[in-house]
C-alpha cells in the first residue's frame, strides 16, 4: 500500500535550536531487529510481548509507568505512551504503527523470517518493512525525546496496535480512545522513492485512503437432474450478474488530494499519460480520465472500482445448481458512501431474484485536508535528508491504520520515513527487508516532525 525507500549514505542532521541530536542509529537498529525476533503473526501471541518490550525501551529513557498503557485484547494488544504537553488546552498529536505482520512460511524463504540477519546492506525479516522500521523509529524517537527531557506545549502519544493486518479491532479500540486528537501521524503509510541509482526522487504523503468493502452476489434455484435443464440456472444468471459488472464503470472523481498527486505527477509520467493527468486534474476532463482509466496504476487514483474475485456455485457435476455467489471487491473513492456503491451494484445487475450482502462491516472515510502546516513540517524534514526531492501527497488504495481515525474525523497522514527502491519493496511478500543506510536520517526526519507539530 505505501510508497518506501532509502536514502543512501545520508549523515544526521541536526535539528536547529534542538537540544540534542535525533536518537542513535545503533540503537534504532537494535531496536528495528529485536522487533523482528517476536512472531507477532495472528494466532501466535507474541504481540503482548512484543508490546512489553517496547515498554521497557521507553521505561529505560525515563517514562513513567503512567504514562504507557498496554491494554491486552484477546491475544493481541494496544500500547499507548505519552509524553505530556505544557498546554493542556491543546488537543493532543499522536504517531501511530502496528505490531503484527502477516504469515510467513520458513520453507518459502531463504532465512528464517523471524530471525533478523544483516546482510549485504539490508536488514531482513518479516515485517521489516511493514511496520516494524518505522515503529521501531517512532519509539527511538519518543526515547530520546523523554531523555532530552524535552517538554511541548502539545501532548504527544505514540500508539501502536495489535491487528492491523487483520480485523483491525485493535485499531478501532485506539481509535475510539483517541477520537478526540489534533493529528495523527501513520508511520505505516507513505514514504520515500529511490531511483535505480539510489537517489530520492519523490516522497509521498499519504492523506487519503480509498474504502475497501467486499459485497456477495448471489442466485438461487430449486435444481433437478442435469438432464433436464432449467431456465433458473444460477450459473447462468451470475454469469449475466458478472458481464454487467465487468461493463460498468463508475464515475470519475476528484478532490483537494488527487487533484495535487495528478498534477505533481504529469511531468515525470510525461507523454500521453501525463498530459491526461494534468487535464483532468485541472478540468476534471473526462477523456482524459477515461484514458487514465485503461492503466491499471491509475484507474485506482480516478473512480471507484469493483472488480469479481471469488465464485462458488453448484454442488454436483450431475444435478442442476442450486446455488451460485460471486465476491465483489470494491475499492470506493474516499468520501463515497459504502451504501452507495452497493445500490449502484444493484442498479447494474438489475435482477430482482438476485441477493446483496455486504461482508465484514467495512468503514469508509474521507480524506484528510493537506494543512499548511503538517505538509511545511513534513517537507522540511524530508527535504533535509534529501534537498530538493518533491513531496506529493496521495491516496493509497488499501486500508492502514488511518482508516478508523479519519471515519471519526482525526487528520491523518501517512509520512513513513523509509526510502527505498521500488524493486527492493517486499511486503507481505518473500525475504522482506529494510535498508540500514537510512535508519539515521530516519531518525531526524521523525525527529524535525515532531517537534514541529507539537511546539
Amino acid at each position: 500500500m505505501m510508497m518506501r525507500g532509502v536514502l543512501l549514505g545520508a549523515a544526521m542532521l541536526i535539528l536547529p535550536g534542538a537540544a540534542q541530536a535525533a536518537a542513535d542509529a545503533g540503537a534504532a537498529k537494535d531496536i528495528l531487529m529485536r522487533s523482528i525476533a517476536f512472531r507477532t503473526v495472528e494466532g501466535a501471541g507474541q504481540v503482548p510481548k512484543l508490546a512489553d518490550y517496547y515498554a521497557g525501551v521507553l521505561k529505560s529513557a525515563g517514562f513513567d509507568d503512567a504514562d504507557i498503557v498496554i491494554t491486552p485484547m484477546g491475544e493481541t494488544a494496544t500500547l499507548a505512551a505519552t509524553i505530556r504537553g505544557s498546554d493542556p488546552t491543546l488537543k493532543p498529536m499522536a504517531l501511530i504503527g502496528h505490531m503484527d505482520v502477516v504469515a510467513a512460511n520458513r520453507a518459502d524463504w531463504t532465512r528464517d523470517p523471524f530471525v533478523p540477519v544483516e546482510e549485504n546492506g539490508y536488514i531482513f525479516g518479516r515485517g521489516s518493512e511493514d511496520n516494524k522500521y518505522d515503529v521501531a523509529m517512532m519509539v527511538a524517537t519518543m526515547a530520546q525525546l523523554k531523555k532530552e527531557g524535552w517538554t511541548p506545549r502539545r501532548t504527544v502519544i505514540l500508539l501502536l496496535s495489535g491487528d492491523e493486518e487483520t480485523a483491525m479491532t485493535t485499531t478501532r479500540a485506539l481509535a475510539a480512545r483517541y477520537k478526540d486528537l489534533e493529528l495523527l501521524l501513520n508511520g505505516d503509510g507513505g514514504g520515500g522513492l529511490l531511483n535505480e541509482e539510489g537517489k530520492p526522487v519523490l516522497y509521498q504523503l499519504q492523506a487519503g485512503e480509498k474504502t475497501y468493502a467486499d459485497f456477495e452476489i448471489g442466485f438461487t434455484d430449486a435444481g433437478g437432474h442435469s438432464s433436464a435443464p432449467t431456465p433458473g440456472n444460477p450459473i447462468y444468471r451470475l454469469a449475466r450478474a458478472i458481464d454487467r459488472i465487468a461493463a460498468y464503470r463508475f464515475p470519475p472523481m476528484r478532490n483537494e488530494l488527487t487533484r495535487a498527486s495528478l498534477a505533481l505527477s504529469a511531468d515525470r509520467i510525461g507523454g500521453e499519460v501525463g498530459q491526461a493527468m494534468r487535464r483532468y486534474a485541472e478540468t476534471g476532463d473526462l477523456a482524459a480520465a477515461d484514458l487514465l482509466s485503461t492503466r491499471p496504476e491509475f484507474v485506482g487514483q480516478v473512480r471507484t472500482t469493483c472488480v469479481a474475485t471469488m465464485l462458488a456455485g453448484g454442488h454436483a457435476l450431475n444435478a442442476l445448481p442450486q446455488s451460485a455467489k460471486v465476491s465483489v471487491n470494491c475499492r470506493i473513492f474516499p468520501g463515497v458512501k459504502i451504501d452507495d456503491v452497493k445500490a449502484e451494484l444493484v442498479r447494474q445487475v438489475d435482477d430482482k431474484s438476485a441477493t446483496f450482502a455486504t461482508l465484514n462491516d467495512p468503514t469508509g472515510s474521507d480524506a484528510s485536508p493537506l494543512r499548511p502546516d503538517v505538509m511545511k513540517a513534513v517537507t522540511d524534514a524530508v527535504q533535509a535528508r534529501a534537498p530538493g526531492v518533491t513531496v506529493m501527497p496521495g491516496m493509497s488504495a488499501g486500508a492502514t491504520d488511518s482508516l478508523y481515525f479519519r471515519a471519526l474525523g482525526v487528520p491523518s497522514y501517512g509520512v513513513s520515513s523509509l526510502f527505498m527502491k521500488a524493486e527492493d519493496g517486499f511486503a507481505h511478500g518473500l525475504n522482506e527487508r529494510v535498508p540500514v543506510a537510512g535508519i539515521a536520517a530516519s531518525l531526524e526526519q521523525w525527529d524535525r516532525v515532531v517537534r514541529a507539530l507539537a511546539k
